[in-house]
């Protein structure tokens, strides 16, 4: 059949259903009509403390502070009430100032309730509460959110507060200079960028990702009308993709025959390979391997076209032959911290085929979200997939990452029905993308829990003798953890049978979905990472499985539960994936806690996605490689596109693990993933071996959505980094990263990233923009020097429009453009558009 075009979305969830159906009616205003303030006009900011002059703060931690104004005529009494908001990281405990009192309720959701000594906040009065936060805050991200004022006489009743966060402007507890932490000023970013050159539009490259071979011709096909294609029945989906590349304004005929064919690419043994001939004389060519190979061939023909507008269509002659770096080119979209319709799931799928990627990790469950409706278990939809304020447990999830008292807001809330996933799983299928659903567990697995143990009580309350059925959790576990995210109520205990009955039956309801979708699985990813040290320790249900198989610490229980997971997916014939744990096994090393590849699994075929490579554990991947383990590469510092691009607060996302420029990502050698590193840091680390080399089956990006509440951040976020993802997943290795000589490699990396990035700006963006893609990708500020009495201004994209103020002003579409170096005196204020007129942030210098 032909593409499919995205449909409406369908509501995810009737939530003020959903909320009838528990019991819970959706929370109305409170505060006045009690005779007290009114959460509604409540004003709360947050802020961080400078640092007085001369002063020395204490190691560790950021002096921050919460303001709150009474801004209704009634009091907010001395008691009875409490302050909910959410946050990324751990928060101090206890009373701190003000006569309130800070406590964490589970997880990243905390409160304030007034102390003892709290004498209440008259109207018109305005309270400082001052603490110390635990970790330190660089980033906006890592701010309180969604705070909302609950009194106990309507405990079911969340307000939102009006909420402001002060802007963070080099914080006091920034790094020193050539910290990590550092603020990257104008002049920082004009040196970055002065890594490349910009090309005329005649050296641009024509294709991104770039291609094995380019053979240019000397003349060019003119598009006088549009093409007559001919493809056999099996490339109606190709044929349909080619027939939108060319305008509406081409005549309807009298256009170049396009023939697509799927044949013999010859030297080329993948499946994805393709062969593009383009001729004056004879027209347009494309043969593929397969119809996946015919699909990468049309995206090429798509970035050889004119841009919309041309006055005189044209494509160059040229034969381009073709194949991929790696089997495996992913990305992994994350819609359990905060949910994305399917809309926006097709609008990525979209692009990934565009920029030739063929495996989308869905990202479908994890502690704060289950988003996929499973026949059979209702609760993991009404409950697991529903965020919001309620007094009673066992009625939905605790608000998180911002999602507020409200179970209607559709970050917090959202599934998608067994026929919504269909639709994705069908229209990923017809971009030849696979999709591979993940299931997090052991860990991870709160959303599950939760709405499982609902279950439970729900049908033991009525008498059921089927209601631990699915539980997840010992009831009379005692075991004392606290995991990544600060829950210590989210692991999956395996030593209940039950545990492996929900597992079971969730591969056996997905296996089914895909099926029915006519895409059938090949794997699934079973989650893995991230279990919390001191999990099922005093479980007696998993004290007793231990006894039972002669398990003697926790590590053989987890083997034990994944020797179990495994069987039931190889039962319904598919391979095991999961994170890097899933091959590792802990241990330690002089008092360190160290993963070791795990020899129990090496002949499994599990797929170890190695997300860690920080400090310690560079050559993780590699280890993992070596020992047998087919691996994905998605390294936090390279590979993960929620992390911030970089240090200065107005930049989203977060930044645990490193900051991801656009550059960072292209540099990224799958093979030598330390080859910036120096001698002294790579001394010591396992490096690939030839048999490890083949074991890589390739990369994959991440997005997990904990500050990615609406598309267009995801937008900001992924792109263009997609495009350095591709480049690295589908163009051969570059020279530079092959070149020993640091002169010759530098110089070939220079010319390298200049097509790149000149690509990226004059054409492939502008593309976007000129096609209506509705795509917010980030436009990142110019970089400012003032050189010899003027301002010389510069940006990572050579090519876009840069315009310009001196008066102090922002810059507008209708500012000066730049054409040189700006000879004005004054504030000088510079920001780049793009095709449509958005802008991206302004940088300024003083040029006196």
């Amino acid at each position: 059949m032909a593409l499919a075009a995205p449909t409406a979305l369908a509501a995810p969830t009737a939530l003020a259903e959903q909320a009838g159906q528990t019991g819970q009616a959706i929370p109305a205003a409170s505060g006045s009509a009690l005779g007290v303030a009114n959460g509604a006009r409540l004003q709360l900011r947050w802020e961080l403390q400078r640092k007085p002059a001369g002063a020395q703060l204490p190691q560790g931690g950021t002096p921050a502070r919460f303001i709150l104004a009474n801004g209704d005529r009634q009091p907010l009494p001395g008691s009875g009430w409490s302050l909910y908001f959410t946050g990324i990281d751990r928060m101090p405990a206890g009373a701190q100032s003000g006569g309130l009192v800070l406590e964490q309720v589970a997880g990243g959701l905390f409160r304030l309730r007034p102390g003892p000594d709290f004498k209440g906040l008259a109207p018109g009065q305005t309270l400082e509460f001052a603490y110390r936060h635990n970790d330190s805050v660089f980033m906006p991200s890592r701010s309180p959110g969604a705070p909302y004022l609950v009194y106990d006489a309507t405990p079911d009743a969340g307000v939102s507060l009006q909420y402001t966060v002060a802007t963070l402007t080099e914080p006091a507890q920034r790094g020193k200079v050539g910290s990590p932490h550092s603020a990257v000023s104008p002049e920082d970013t004009y040196w970055r960028n002065a890594g490349a050159d910009l090309l005329p539009a005649s050296s641009v490259p024509p294709v991104l990702p770039t291609p094995l071979l380019l053979q240019p011709g000397a003349s060019r096909l003119a598009l006088a009308g549009r093409p007559n294609i001919s493809a056999p029945a099996a490339l109606a989906n190709e044929a349909a993709l080619a027939r939108s590349l060319f305008p509406a304004a081409l005549a309807a005929s009298g256009g170049p025959p396009l023939r697509l064919t799927v044949g013999a690419v010859e030297g080329h043994a993948s499946s994805e390979a393709y062969r593009l001939t383009i001729s004056a004389a004879g027209g347009i060519d494309i043969v593929g391997n397969s119809a996946a190979g015919v699909a990468h061939g049309v995206q090429t023909l798509r970035d050889l076209m004119p841009l919309p507008g041309a006055a005189a269509p044209a494509l160059p002659e040229l034969t381009i032959v073709d194949a991929p770096r790696f089997g495996y080119r992913g990305f992994m979209l994350d819609v359990a911290r905060n949910f994305h319709g399917k809309e926006t799931v097709f609008k990525w799928l979209d692009l990934m085929a565009r920029f030739k990627l063929n495996k989308f990790h869905f990202h479908l469950t994890d502690d704060e979200g289950w988003r996929i409706e499973i026949a059979g278990l209702p609760e993991l939809t009404t409950i697991g997939a529903v965020r919001g304020h309620s007094a009673k447990p066992g009625v939905r999830l605790q608000p998180a990452y911002g999602s507020g008292p409200d179970p209607r807001d559709a970050s917090g809330s959202g599934y998608y029905t067994r026929a919504d996933y269909k639709e994705i799983v069908r229209y990923a299928a017809a971009r030849h993308i696979e999709v591979t659903p993940e299931i997090e567990m052991p860990g991870h697995a709160r959303a599950a829990v939760q709405a499982m143990e609902s279950r439970y009580r729900r049908l033991k309350s009525a008498g059921s003798g089927d209601a631990a059925r699915y539980l997840l959790n010992d009831l009379d576990d005692r075991s004392e953890y606290v995991s990544a995210q600060l829950f210590n109520d989210n692991v999956i205990n395996p030593g209940l049978e039950s545990s492996y009955t929900f597992v079971e039956h969730v591969v056996r309801e997905l296996a089914a979905l895909h099926r029915e979708a006519g895409a059938p699985m090949k794997t699934i990813h079973m989650g893995g990472d991230e279990l919390a040290n001191g999990a099922w320790e005093k479980s007696p249900a998993s004290l007793a499985m231990m006894r039972k198989h002669g398990l003697e610490t926790s590590a053989d229980l987890w083997d034990y539960f994944y020797d179990r997971v495994d069987a039931i997916v190889r039962k319904h014939g598919m391979v095991t994936s999961g994170w890097e744990e899933l091959a590792a096994r802990k241990t330690t090393l002089d008092g360190a806690s160290k993963l070791i590849p795990n020899p129990r699994f090496t002949r499994n075929g599990f797929i170890a996605y190695v997300w860690n490579d920080t400090l310690g554990a560079e050559d993780l991947a590699y280890r993992l490689a070596n020992a047998g383990y087919d691996i994905v590469l998605t390294p936090v510092t390279r590979m993960y596109f929620d992390m911030a691009h970089n240090a200065n607060p107005e930049e989203h996302g977060v930044n645990w693990g490193a900051y991801v420029e656009l550059d960072t990502v292209y540099d990224f050698d799958p093979l030598d993933i330390m080859k910036d590193a120096p001698e002294a840091a790579r001394a010591g680390k396992d490096r690939l071996t030839e048999y490890g080399k083949r074991r890589v089956r390739g990369i994959q990006a991440n997005l997990f959505s904990e500050t990615a509440r609406d598309p267009a951040r995801l937008d900001y976020l992924v792109m263009p980094r997609m495009a350095a993802l591709a480049e690295r997943a589908w163009a051969d290795a570059p020279g530079w990263a092959a070149t020993a000589d640091p002169a010759k490699a530098a110089a070939l990396h220079r010319s390298a990233w200049s097509g790149f990035v000149n690509a990226l700006g004059q054409r492939v963006l502008p593309r976007l923009d000129l096609e209506g893609a509705g795509l917010a990708y980030r436009i990142a500020p110019p970089g400012l020097v003032l050189y010899n009495g003027r301002v010389l201004a510069n940006h990572v994209l050579p090519g876009m429009t840069l315009r310009y103020t001196s008066d102090g002003s922002d810059p507008t579409p209708a500012s000066s453009p730049v054409t040189g170096p700006i000879a004005e005196r004054g504030t000088i204020r510079v920001a780049a558009f793009d095709r449509k007129g958005r802008s991206g942030p302004v940088a300024s210098i003083e040029s006196r």
